[in-house]
């Protein structure tokens, strides 16, 4: 059988190869007959000039690079990412009388990464408030948040001594060369760090004045009744290096923020007993900091969904509502953590109220704030909006991962650090409401999700707006929910304005004034077109979801953002990256013709569009009919995929009256005085 089988396979090979040698034409007839099963594509003459190029925003090749051990195709992290640790222990001391913070800091680092090192480097963020740094030279004195206001002061990091500390004993620690290039310190080791779990301790001490305006991330208030000191960028800080650019040692000038390493925090803050302290993490030693009726009511808190008074507005004059002593050492921790800061004042009334996680653990909302922003129209609601912000989260993202969470009342407009943020003391009802939930947003981006700030603030700031329009429209079911609808015409006409920079820039490569755009509100609205117009919410928040996990304490890029959002909501965004992200590209579609055949209306009509921009986005139309009905037709942005203009057929029984592109003005098309087609 098998042969036969053989045999009548060859005859049938031989009788094709004898019928293809009959009818197979001459390479000339060959290319007549291609050229005349090509469709040609006629010119439209009454098609309007456009610069869209479905070309150049579908293009091939949107990834650079492919995946790798440490960085996963998917946009996960590979079987072979790492990352290194930092682990400080700080002593420190507050002088009110100058405004100096002096410590001495315990850096244990542990080196994962695959390469041996004999230098570190680390950060000196302090030092951008000396006359002649980088950021003093090249930031505005005038209108920008980022300067320290021409003030003069002893400003910067002095640096008592460096020195490389053996095993466990301390007194063993030996000086290391230590080279301080502006905000910056390279530490030289004195025999190389092993890779792959190699540890190094330092032990730095150090001083610096707090500046009174310091950048609007730190610095002190006067109040009534005493400084408000809000502290950050405190401490030598080392910077990250990581499998993307080794060290990240970019100088701080003020608009770029950070970029750290995790671990934990132990920190020791001492001050005059006058002076209450709040911090980062938990609070180890209320006993000894609070007197016996404010660590009562402090035990109340960890179990009242109510805001209780730990220390009230009466008793911030009382001397009696401090213990009895000359000085006060308080004591905080945060594990796996990025950063660590703090605020004092003899002028805090303090509140809190416990949080409900969905894993049931326990965590405090915690609110410090003078007398001048008490009230229930004000700060006396903080520790509320604390509370309910990070719960929404905690349920919607991933479960806010510390011991409690602390609003001070400060100099800072608003300002974040994990477990601790800073506000305006000014800030009221709505307002107030907002910028704590923004800036305690942040602790999912950038305190959860560790993405590199100094150069990616969207992947930040971006990413926070767009999560606090969900939690501010859950607030109370509504209460401060701008009943305003917005126009997305106008704001995308903004958005996209030309001579505005791509939102894929470095925070120090556009202007200052475009940070609010660029930083903030496009990223958050583009994060808001995917979910809402283009992939849908349950599949955009199963991709955000699994995103947020994936990178929860890691350090993703750009790529590991698209990337995961693409394979896990399975869809090719890139035309979406290319044009939103990388590019300042605008949305401009008209609606050119209806044609009908008006002796029989039932044969349906014929609807032209024109793409005349570079960006392309899902088309949504609303057609209404010479009786009144209305309908609506969407398309999938594919139209656009290899077409500037785009024919379609509809169906009707009557008359169409009039078509409108995108009736609800959700995308961002900026010339809408085309999106209206009316029957002459």
């Amino acid at each position: 059988m098998k042969h036969l089988v053989t045999l009548g396979f060859l005859l049938l090979s031989t009788s094709s190869i004898i019928s293809a040698q009959q009818t197979t034409p001459t390479p000339a007839q060959q290319a007549t007959q291609n050229v005349r099963r090509r469709p040609v594509e006629v010119p439209d003459p009454n098609a309007p000039a456009t610069k869209y190029d479905y070309h150049d925003l579908f293009a091939p090749f949107f990834y650079t690079k492919n995946g790798n051990d440490q960085r996963a195709a998917t946009g996960e992290p590979g079987p072979g990412y790492w990352q290194n640790r930092a682990d400080y222990t700080i002593d420190a001391n507050l002088n009110e009388q100058n405004n100096e913070i002096s410590g001495t800091e315990m850096l244990t680092y542990t080196n994962n990464s695959p390469l041996k090192m004999n230098f570190i480097w680390m950060q000196l963020d302090q030092n951008l408030f000396n006359l002649d740094s980088r950021g003093s030279m090249i930031v505005p004195t005038v209108g920008s948040r980022n300067a320290g206001h021409g003030e003069y002061f002893d400003a910067g990091y002095k640096i008592k001594s460096v020195k490389v500390v053996s095993g466990d004993k301390v007194q063993t620690a030996t000086e290391v060369k230590y080279l301080i290039e502006d905000t910056r310190m390279q530490i030289f080791l004195p025999s190389e760090l092993q890779a792959k779990g190699g540890k190094l301790k330092l032990k730095i001490e150090y001083s610096f004045i707090s500046p009174q305006y310091g950048s609007d991330r730190m610095g002190y208030v006067p109040t009534k009744n005493g400084k408000v000191y809000t502290i950050a960028q405190w401490y030598p800080r080392v910077c990250v290096f990581d499998d993307i650019m080794g060290w990240n040692a970019i100088p701080y000038t003020g608009p770029g923020e950070f970029y750290l390493e995790y671990g934990d925090f132990n920190l020791n803050i001492t001050a005059a007993a006058n002076i209450m302290v709040v911090g980062s993490g938990e609070l180890l030693n209320p006993a000894e900091v609070y007197t016996p009726e404010q660590l009562k009511r402090w035990e109340l808190a960890k179990k009242s969904d109510k805001t209780v008074i730990i220390r009230s507005a009466e008793e911030v004059t009382d001397p009696a509502s401090r213990p009895a002593k000359k000085q006060l050492t308080w004591k905080f921790k945060i594990t796996n953590a990025r950063d660590a800061s703090w605020g004092a004042s003899s002028a805090f009334i303090i509140d809190a109220a416990k949080m409900n996680l969905p894993s049931g653990k326990p965590s405090l909302a915690i609110s410090a704030y003078p007398v001048e922003s008490d009230g229930d129209l004000a700060w006396g609601r903080s520790t509320e909006y604390v509370k309910k912000s990070i719960e929404f989260n905690s349920n919607k993202w991933y479960e806010y991962p510390y011991p409690a969470a602390t609003a001070v009342a400060g100099g800072p407009g608003g300002m974040e650090y994990p477990g601790i943020v800073f506000c305006g003391l000014g800030a009221k009802t709505a307002g107030l409401m907002h910028v704590n939930d923004h800036e305690f947003g942040h602790t999912w981006f950038p305190m959860i999700v560790g993405s590199n700030e100094r150069l990616y603030g969207w992947m930040d700031e971006g990413f926070n707006t767009f999560i606090n329009t969900l939690s501010q429209e859950d607030f109370n079911n509504g209460e401060y929910k701008s009943n305003q609808k917005l126009d997305m015409h106008r704001i995308g006409a903004f958005y996209t304005a030309p001579g505005l920079e791509p939102v894929l820039s470095y925070v120090d490569n556009y202007k200052e004034r475009n940070n609010g755009t660029l930083s903030y509100s496009k990223p958050g609205q583009g994060l808001t077109f995917l979910r809402e117009q283009i992939l849908g919410k349950e599949r955009f928040d199963y991709a955000f979801q699994t995103y947020i996990k994936r990178w929860a304490f890691k350090h993703p890029t750009p790529d590991d953002f698209f990337r995961t959002i693409e394979n896990v909501a399975g869809e090719s965004l890139q035309w979406f990256w290319r044009g939103w992200f990388v590019n300042n590209w605008r949305l401009d579609v008209a609606v050119r013709n209806v044609n009908q055949d008006s002796t029989d209306y039932t044969k349906g009509a014929m609807i032209t569009l024109d793409n005349l921009e570079k960006m392309a986005m899902p088309v949504i139309l609303e057609i209404k009919t010479v009786s009144g009905k209305i309908s609506r037709v969407k398309l999938p942005v594919e139209v656009w995929e290899r077409n500037v203009s785009w024919t379609f057929k509809v169906p009707s029984t009557e008359a169409i009256e009039s078509v409108t592109y995108d009736p609800d003005n959700v995308l961002p098309d900026f010339n809408p005085a085309n999106n209206v087609w009316k029957k002459q």
